[in-house]
């Protein structure tokens, strides 16, 4: 896996880890360098913050502790990354919806989704509540055929909010464990759009009390920091309980990741790193800085 990873993050190492590794050799860290260094973590999409916190600490760290300045770096940068606690609610089914900008990924991260729970034995229900667009239940049934998943449509134009009301009535009646709502993709800053997110919200809530269980935002790694803009809207509209950062394979910018990390206080649940169904990964703060710096994991 940690091979994967770092072969899948190697945009990003090389944009990062590899320029740093061009400017320091083996030599000792020289505060001469220090103004390239900045250039090299900004251009990562660090980030201010962290890169101050970098520019600060790497130094000297380096020279008291003896170790190399990519283990201090990974150390500097997890100590740095503050990861918000989340609860793991038990319910059945267990409802999610999905939000997020259109092109971000937000459909097929949805049917990797199914795929990974359907693989721990979980009976999934998809439900396409974008009735605005009208190929994006014909996208989902494509899915669904594919995983032989349940999937839940309506005729575009069909109030979402009913068909999320409907689509955790079924889960409810049906015994279905898990339940995935689709939302249409849509730009935070149009609040006709924003109003019916809030309204998918409530009505999940009137169909099942608790729910939704998970509300998670997929956000696009290619679109780096300027994805926290992003989500701050989305989170105006309803309680967003998890990020999903996709494309992180094909991107120079995978240090945005951690700047969001670490500015938000929201958990990155998932990362995707690829086209395939495997792609989608959990977010592992250690293993995805090492990757990033091109190094193998902790004691391997």
């Amino acid at each position: 896996m940690a091979f994967r990873l770092r072969s899948k993050l190697r945009k990003s190492s090389d944009a990062l880890a590899g320029k740093l590794d061009r400017l320091f050799g083996n030599t000792a860290i020289n505060d001469a360098d220090l103004e390239e260094t900045e250039e090299i973590l900004l251009g990562s999409d660090l980030g201010w913050e962290l890169t101050e916190k970098v520019i600060d600490e790497l130094p000297r760290k380096v020279r008291k502790s003896g170790l190399s300045w990519k283990e201090v770096l990974a150390l500097i940068l997890i100590e740095n990354t503050p990861l918000p606690e989340f609860e793991t609610r038990e319910a059945r089914p267990f409802v999610t919806v999905v939000v997020g900008v259109n092109g971000a990924g937000k459909t097929t991260t949805i049917a990797r989704l199914a795929a990974r729970l359907q693989r721990k034995g979980e009976k999934v229900l998809m439900a396409c509540a974008d009735t605005f667009r009208a190929a994006a239940s014909e996208q989902l049934e494509i899915w669904a055929d594919r995983l032989g998943t349940a999937v839940l449509t309506q005729l575009p134009g069909s109030d979402a909010g009913a068909v999320a009301f409907d689509a955790v009535k079924r889960g409810l009646s049906r015994d279905y464990d898990s339940v995935i709502i689709d939302t249409a993709g849509r730009l935070p800053n149009k609040k006709g759009l924003l109003d019916e997110l809030a309204k998918i919200h409530r009505v999940c809530g009137k169909a099942m009390e608790s729910a939704p269980h998970e509300v998670l935002l997929v956000l696009d790694g290619t679109v780096g920091q300027n994805a926290k803009a992003q989500t701050e809207q989305f989170m105006k509209a309803l309680p967003v309980t998890g990020l999903v950062v996709t494309k992180l394979d094909g991107t120079a910018r995978g240090g945005s990741v951690l700047a969001m990390a670490s500015q938000l206080s929201i958990p990155v649940k998932y990362i995707g790193v690829g086209e395939g169904s495997e792609d989608l990964l959990d977010f592992n703060l250690e293993s995805y800085v090492r990757a990033l710096l091109g190094m193998d994991e902790a004691g391997g």
